[in-house]
């Protein structure tokens, strides 16, 4: 049964730190797209085959992120990806990221929209996708 919300584990690696050891702010952002990219895998939607059969990429519009805590070099993460609301053309996560001990690192709310791929203009999601969606909350 597909879910609303799904984790994946990342390792920091050394390219992933900044000068003082810790994780660039940029790359919080990177983990959280690896883990929605995952979680769509996960529900059977691989997103250059959305894009061959339907037409579509999904997109940031907006992302709301709050640092918590840093993470380090060679420190195994959570990202957690939760789905929040589902619209016509767009959808709401809410993603975290926690080290091992369940401490919160990183915390976001993104808006992600469905663009048509060669327009990039609005498109509505896919309704099989929906139906997915749907039964997953």
């Amino acid at each position: 049964m597909p879910t609303p919300s799904a984790a994946w584990r990342v390792r920091v690696y050394y390219e992933d730190t900044d000068a003082a050891g810790i994780v660039y702010h940029a790359n919080y952002l990177r983990f959280m797209e690896r883990a929605r990219t995952e979680w769509l895998r996960d529900l059977g939607y691989e997103q250059t085959r959305l894009r061959a059969t339907d037409g579509v990429l999904f997109v940031i519009t907006h992302a709301d992120v709050r640092f918590l805590h840093p993470a380090r070099f060679d420190q195994e993460l959570l990202v957690t990806t939760v789905l929040e609301r589902l619209r016509r053309a767009s959808m709401t996560m809410h993603q975290r990221i926690e080290d091992d001990s369940g401490r919160g690192i990183c915390a976001a709310t993104n808006t992600i929209a469905c663009v048509d791929a060669a327009t990039l203009t609005p498109h509505r999601i896919p309704v099989h996708m929906t139906k997915v969606f749907d039964s997953a909350q």
